[in-house]
This record gives C-alpha cells, sequence and structure tokens, in this order.
C-alpha cells in the first residue's frame, strides 16, 4: 500500500512510471522527482499527525492533485480549512477535490496553470478567500458568485476580458475582487467605474 501511495504521487508529478529504466541522463531529473514526492508525504503525514486544519503542498512540482492524498486524509478532511497549491504546475482540479474539502475557508491556487474551475466549486460554502492569480483562465469562473460565503476572489494575471457585474453584485459578503493585468474589455472598465459599488474592485487603471 506504502509503494502504491509513493507511485501515485510520483504520476502527479511526472508521467514516467516509477518502475521505467532510465538512461543515466534521466537520473538526476528521477532523483529531483523523488524528493519532490517525499516532500509532499512529510506534508500530508504532518498534516494527518499533527492534525493540522491547513493542508500546504505549494512548491511541490505538481501537475495534479495526487487521488492517493484523498485516501490518506479521507478521515480528517473534513478539518481542512485552508489548502495551499500555490506554485506548481496543476492544470486543473477534479470535482473529487471539492467534494473532499467540503469546509475549506481559503484556497490558494495562484501560479498554476488552470484553465477553468469544474461546477461544483459551488459547493465550498463555507469558502471565503479564494487566491486564482497567475493562472490560465480566459473565463471569469462563475460558480464562484454562487458562494453566499466568499469575500475576497483574487483573478490577477490571468486573461479574462469580461465579468458578470450583476451576479457579482448580488454576493452578499464579497469585499474585493482583483483584476490586475487582465485583458479587461475597454467599456467594461467604464462600466465598472460607474455601477455602485458594494465591493472593491481592483484593475489596472487604479491609482
Amino acid at each position: 500500500m506504502l509503494l502504491s501511495w509513493f507511485e501515485n504521487v510520483f504520476q502527479s508529478i511526472s508521467s514516467t512510471p516509477l518502475s521505467t529504466s532510465l538512461p543515466p541522463g534521466e537520473k538526476h531529473k528521477t532523483s529531483i522527482m523523488a524528493e519532490a514526492v517525499a516532500n509532499v508525504a512529510r506534508r500530508v503525514n504532518a498534516t494527518v499527525e499533527e492534525e493540522k486544519d491547513t493542508l500546504d503542498l505549494s512548491n511541490c512540482k505538481l501537475i495534479s492533485f495526487p487521488d492517493g492524498v484523498f485516501r490518506v486524509l479521507h478521515c480528517v478532511a473534513e478539518k481542512i480549512h485552508m489548502v495551499t497549491l500555490a506554485d506548481n504546475e496543476i492544470k486543473g482540479l477534479t470535482g473529487k477535490f471539492f467534494k473532499t474539502f467540503t469546509q475549506l475557508r481559503e484556497l490558494d491556487l495562484h501560479n498554476n496553470a488552470i484553465m477553468r474551475l469544474p461546477d461544483v466549486v459551488a459547493e465550498l460554502e463555507h469558502l471565503t478567500s479564494i487566491n486564482l492569480a497567475n493562472n490560465k483562465l480566459s473565463v471569469f469562473p462563475e460558480r464562484l458568485t454562487d458562494i453566499q460565503s466568499l469575500e475576497r476572489i483574487n483573478l490577477e494575471g490571468n486573461a479574462i476580458t469580461d465579468i458578470p457585474v450583476e451576479k457579482l453584485q448580488a454576493m452578499p459578503v464579497l469585499k474585493c475582487l482583483n483584476l490586475k493585468s487582465n485583458p479587461l474589455d475597454n467599456n467594461l472598465l467604464t462600466a465598472i467605474q460607474q455601477f455602485p459599488q458594494t465591493f472593491e474592485i481592483q484593475t489596472t487603471t487604479d491609482n
């Protein structure tokens, strides 16, 4: 079971199976990946043993969320209130992630390669902050507007051109929306300046 766990994490970092024979030139690369696997294992183990309410897998060279982590954290997932997956190479998260960590208050996904969020993200009914800065989003993740507890949305450094203004205005506790370094439509920028704001919108045109 332990070997299966390590293989699963390894494949979340690399597409190369552990059993594959590698030429000498690839051994250093494999060693680095093995260190990354061990790093993930140590952090997950610490979360379980120390009963932490935070899971920090930032800067772990992940290209996806390891399925084996779900199994290890199954019994404590509801106690985890913050997950940090920043500074990886993650392209997307499955619905299983959001159905597992249902009690999240904060989710940090900045500096990845995420292109979209699954609709099930709307079920994070306790989430207050989400950081999606510096990803590859071209469309505003509209299901975020269904999260009634959400106070802060950071979308800086993406490729978003439009936002659902009316839905954002209807969010009851939203305090800040960061849209800096996005190619926002000029008409949208004008409209943002004119409509009554119940929350702060940060754009690259701000003083």
